[in-house]
């Protein structure tokens, strides 16, 4: 475990221990100790003209991530980030776990979770995906996808029971 995986993890523990972080709650017909927590493949973005605002003249990083579009014939341009969103999960150790999760932007997105989903799963736009596990080691494992480096990374975090 890295060191800043470390320090995310006692902090994580901490907001716990002083309720500043909560657990979501079994819904109904859940029993204890199941989760099964809602997300989505987004992809926030922000457009304006360059009378307003110049287009940046340095590049974004590669992978996908980042979207830096050029202006276009009227002066407009756009950039945007695909993200898993929420962007960390918090279960405890033990928990049956089941991310429920719909693609709203980009065609497909081919995620892994470490530790727990290492074989790729797909999201794509308009359906519904569903990945579940059971949290048996506590630490903070990273959730990524393929096409969408750096910024589609999110992080689950096992505490310990």
């Amino acid at each position: 475990m890295s060191r800043w995986s470390k320090r995310f993890f006692i902090l994580a523990a901490a907001l716990l221990a002083i309720g500043g972080l909560m657990l979501p709650l079994p819904s109904s017909g859940q029993a204890k100790g199941e989760r099964v927590i809602f997300m989505a493949a987004v992809e926030p973005k922000g457009g304006v003209t360059v009378d307003k605002e110049p287009h940046p003249a340095s590049p974004l990083p590669t992978g996908g991530g980042y979207v830096l579009k050029a202006p276009d014939p009227s002066g407009r341009w756009e950039v945007s980030a695909y993200q898993w969103s929420p962007a960390t999960i918090v279960v405890q150790q033990g928990d049956r776990v089941t991310l429920e999760i719909v693609g709203i932007n980009g065609a497909k997105h081919t995620g892994t979770i470490e530790r727990y989903a290492t074989t790729p799963f797909t999201v794509k736009r308009g359906q519904l995906t569903r990945v579940s596990f059971t949290a048996d080691a506590p630490g903070v494992f990273r959730i990524y996808c393929d096409e969408h480096k750096p910024t589609m990374e999110g992080t689950l975090v096992v505490l310990p029971r």
